[in-house]
């Protein structure tokens, strides 16, 4: 058993002791209706190594970190509601991965292997403070899962909002070969975004150009559109764009790996209620027994997985209630807190 250091053992009774304001603080606080204008411009750059840096955002304080970890073609924007509700009560970061946001492109091909690597090196070249617990939406949560598998001592607990369902195939064939018949429009749509931002002319009112850039992005303001505007002009966000996705063929396809084990890690994942609300009505029972079978798996890979369903949410939990994020990052912490003290 490993022996925690005589400060990571006061921090743990700490927090323990302290825990169940988290719940009255994060009532408390304001949730951001929209995204603050300081999403417009890079908060920290942290060099990673290789030449290469990651945009980093830091909220709070306290004894343990918690780290946000964004779904596929995502930046630190999608965490503008959940982020201050939980820097009411702990340290949170959330950052860019390589090419979104106001981080530079990294080295492709960028899939969980390459995510893992560049969230291993930021952790540890921003001097963030371990084990922390690790919050995961959608593809995010894979990121997360794998990086406790290579860095188990890094890592306190895990919190996946809406894990994606994985090997629909063996639920409906039908459904999975229009996905992947989808999926070669989707790339090729990339690849001409690609070529147009290459010349210069994202964003563009022209027809088969218009859908690369949003005219109008939910929850920004001008300052905040315009910024993510501009990284997604550039030929670099299409090239991790088509990257990610293609990767993510890979991961979705699959099941859940049988030999995934997380020991006694507190584990919580958030299942929403309306992820498949728009899903044609022949097709959503496959899908949703896709996803119970994906989410049980994950949950049953650590002695103390639990899930919660959340009521009224999208996809998005993150978004839709954050404040159920919330409660379930202050009891993943308080479970963590009582691991170290026990240890």
């Amino acid at each position: 058993m490993n022996v925690s250091p005589p400060r990571n053992r006061i921090a743990g009774w700490m927090f323990v002791l302290v825990s169940p304001l988290a719940f009255a603080q994060t009532a408390a606080t304001d949730v951001p209706l929209q995204i603050p204008g300081s999403y417009g411009q890079l908060a920290r750059l942290v060099d990673i190594g290789h030449g290469r840096t990651l945009n980093l955002r830091c909220t709070g304080g306290g004894a343990r970190t918690v780290m946000l970890e964004a779904g596929s073609h995502a930046d630190s924007t999608t965490w503008f509601r959940l982020q201050p509700l939980l820097a009411s009560f702990t340290r949170v970061c959330a950052y860019d991965r390589a090419g979104y946001g106001f981080s530079p492109a990294g080295p492709l091909p960028r899939n969980l292997q390459a995510d893992v690597a560049d969230l291993h090196a930021l952790i540890g070249r921003a001097r963030i403070s371990k084990p922390l617990v690790l919050v995961g939406h959608s593809l995010g949560g894979n990121i997360v899962r794998r990086y406790a598998e290579k860095y188990p001592a890094d890592v306190a607990g895990l919190v996946l909002i809406d894990p994606p369902a994985q090997d629909v195939a063996a639920f409906s064939p039908g459904w999975a070969k229009a996905e992947a018949e989808m999926n070669s429009g989707r790339f090729a749509f990339i690849r001409q975004c690609e070529a147009a931002a290459e010349k210069g002319e994202l964003p563009s009112q022209r027809a088969d150009l218009k859908d690369c850039i949003a005219q109008s992005i939910p929850f920004a303001g001008a300052r905040v559109q315009a910024a993510l505007n501009a990284y997604k002009a550039k030929p670099a966000f299409w090239r991790t764009l088509l990257s990610e996705l293609q990767d993510n063929v890979g991961v979705f396809t699959q099941p859940v790996p049988p030999i995934e084990q997380h020991g006694s890690m507190p584990l919580l994942v958030l299942t929403a209620s309306d992820t498949y609300a728009d899903a044609p009505a022949d097709i959503r029972p496959a899908l949703e027994q896709a996803r119970e079978k994906t989410q049980s798996q994950i949950t049953a890979s650590s002695t103390r997985g639990e899930r919660w369903h959340v009521d009224r949410s999208t996809h998005d939990i993150q978004l839709d209630q954050p404040a159920e994020v919330a409660k379930a990052v202050a009891k993943v912490l308080q479970e963590s807190g009582h691991a170290a003290q026990a240890d």
